[in-house]
């Protein structure tokens, strides 16, 4: 491609409402335009590379056996009425009329229009295991659209679905797309893990995400130093300490802690660690369908971890006893049925269940809360002084925990998600009446699955993990162009056009992407070797009079380090640049 029929739409400065780097740099690279919030337009530059994903993922879809269908971004109502889902899935679904007046949807997802397609197309146990997938646009009315492509309200996802006579055939295919899912983030040249996940408004059984790991993402994923177990912090096991509580020794006393109803203003004011106060979160507990017919009031339930612990909800409202989803007692309810302001509750001679965190549970002579208001109990230790119902994982995970499959320590770090595998089992199926004959000639619901990725989330995590100060490291497999030729002074000598032009159709005669920067004299070469690190083009090799003259052609390759190019003889460069591009 050259520069001079190409659409260059760099920026020397970010935006003002591009908060991320790959927000930045694609709105500075030429890579996308703003069209209303939430909503991108995809200019040339980006479009490559957002192809070169698409490109990848139906190649490793199709080796797992995957059919590609294409499916409508407008759903009908009825589908969803099916399901369950109108109005279950709340704001982000974009409800639409058309011209008479039926109610319609911007498809945020597709189990409702492929379980349809399914109870229509296929009829035995025979025709089973299939896996349809799409490449298409998808919207979701965000509430916040941010961080650009990140979490945009119009988006391209890869979501597949697959179909099953039984549950062992499902967890097949499963593994088979863990498998896969494996080899497109690896041959994308991304630093990634596959998590434990929860499988959220989409249900099911086992699950997995996949996380990019950058600073910028939003979720923490746990992962150990020595093996292979990762998982998303809220679902990741809070192992119990391998030690066991030790003695009491401290006098249990009460003392005055006016104003003090944090951790953080205890721990300060009693000059104790955070770790030796313990903290009472009062939640809601579950009522049975008789008890909410009538009108009672769900029971309480205390909840007692370590100061420097944080509660993990998704685990809480998964323990049997509690409401789910979470739900925080009101603080009137809380001084009305305990006698005392949320800050200053303990665990002490509590007329409700008292779950304990594993780690809270093996800690001698804590801080805790008197249940009067002002004050706190020090020297307080289990059993002599107070009792708890049971222990429970309740917490997030830190960094340096224990492993939970035995093997070495956790690290935390930041993940950003770009794809996610469910076992749905047949939470659509059996609400849109998915059947098919069984050997026996019954009707049975098929077993599904659900897997995707986030096409173009993919471009952004990707720039998220590989930029420096001077722009976009694109990993080889997702760069726009593999390699730029630029030419300087190309106006004064003839052979500067004649020696880039003959390395330009050499190497595209070596089907290798590359972009020759023909822009004319009105173009700086500073601007040129600018544009072209900004944009992340792996490869450059000049073209210039004065080089020419003593028979130098330079290169420079993205990655290296700020410093003076690599100068090499003009006729030895086309197998320099093979040799670098592995040809």
């Amino acid at each position: 491609m050259r520069a001079s029929q190409f659409l260059i739409a760099t920026l020397k400065e970010s935006p003002s409402d591009a908060v991320v780097k790959s927000h930045q740099l694609m709105l500075r690279a030429g890579m996308i335009r703003k069209l209303a919030s939430g909503l991108y337009t995809w200019l040339p530059l980006g479009l490559r590379t957002l192809r070169k994903v698409e490109t990848i993922i139906r190649e490793e879809m199709e080796e797992a056996g995957a059919l590609e269908v294409l499916m409508p971004i407008v759903q009908p109502s009825e589908l969803w009425e099916e399901s369950g889902r109108w109005f279950e899935y709340g704001g982000e679904l974009m409800r639409i009329k058309d011209r008479h007046n039926r109610d319609f949807c911007m498809g945020p997802t597709a189990e409702e229009v492929i379980t349809d397609l399914a109870r229509n197309e296929l009829s035995s146990y025979k025709q089973l295991p299939k896996n349809f997938y799409q490449i298409q646009t998808k919207f979701r009315d965000e509430t916040r659209p941010r961080f650009g492509i990140m979490r945009s309200r119009e988006f391209l996802m890869k979501d597949a679905y697959s179909f099953h006579a039984n549950a062992d055939c499902l967890n097949d295919t499963y593994q088979r797309m863990h498998k896969a899912y494996n080899k497109i983030f690896t041959r994308l040249g991304l630093d990634f893990r596959p998590v434990n996940a929860d499988s959220g408004s989409i249900g099911g059984a086992l699950s997995h995400e996949f996380h990019v790991l950058a600073s910028s993402g939003e979720d923490d994923i746990a992962f150990s130093d020595t093996s292979d177990y990762a998982a998303n912090v809220e679902m990741a096991e809070a192992i119990a300490p391998s030690f066991e509580r030790p003695d009491a020794t401290d006098t249990l006393t009460c003392v005055e802690t006016t104003d003090q109803n944090t951790i953080e203003d205890v721990s300060q004011y009693l000059s104790v660690n955070r770790n030796q106060v313990l903290k009472t979160v009062i939640v809601e507990g579950e009522l049975s369908e008789k008890e909410q017919k009538d009108g009672l009031s769900a029971p309480l339930v205390a909840l007692v971890l370590r100061g420097d612990h944080e509660l993990n909800e998704l685990k809480a409202e998964k323990i049997d006893g509690i409401a789910a989803p979470l739900v925080f007692a009101s603080e009137e309810r809380i001084v009305k049925l305990l006698g005392c302001q949320p800050g200053f509750v303990g665990p002490k001679d509590l007329s409700i269940d008292v779950l304990v965190d594993r780690s809270a549970a093996v800690v001698a002579n804590f801080v805790c809360g008197s249940n009067e208001d002002d004050k706190h109990l020090t020297g307080a230790n289990w059993q002599r002084d107070m009792t708890f119902t049971r222990v429970e994982d309740l917490r997030n995970v830190i960094d340096g925990d224990a492993s939970p499959d035995g093997e070495g320590t956790l690290n935390i770090k930041r993940g950003i998600e770009v794809g996610h595998i469910f076992q749905i089992g047949d939470k659509y199926s059996k609400a849109l009446k998915a059947t098919v004959l069984d050997e026996n000639g019954k009707a049975k619901v098929m077993h599904m699955g659900c897997y995707g990725i986030g096409v173009s989330r993919v471009v952004a995590a990707a720039i998220e993990q590989n930029f420096d100060d001077r722009g976009i490291i694109w990993p080889k497999a997702l760069a726009p162009f593999q390699i730029s030729i630029v030419q300087i002074d190309a106006h004064k000598s003839p052979e500067v056009i004649e020696r880039s032009e003959a390395l330009y159709q050499a190497l595209k005669d070596l089907n290798v992407e590359v972009f020759l920067d023909d822009r004319d004299k009105k173009t700086s070469p500073g601007v040129k070797f600018a544009d072209a690190e900004l944009m992340g083009f792996p490869h450059r090799v000049v073209m210039s009079s004065r080089g020419l003259k003593n028979g130098i052609v330079e290169y420079k390759g993205r990655e290296d380090e700020k410093g003076d190019a690599v100068e090499l003889p003009c006729d030895d460069i086309l197998n320099f640049v093979k040799s670098k591009l592995d040809l």
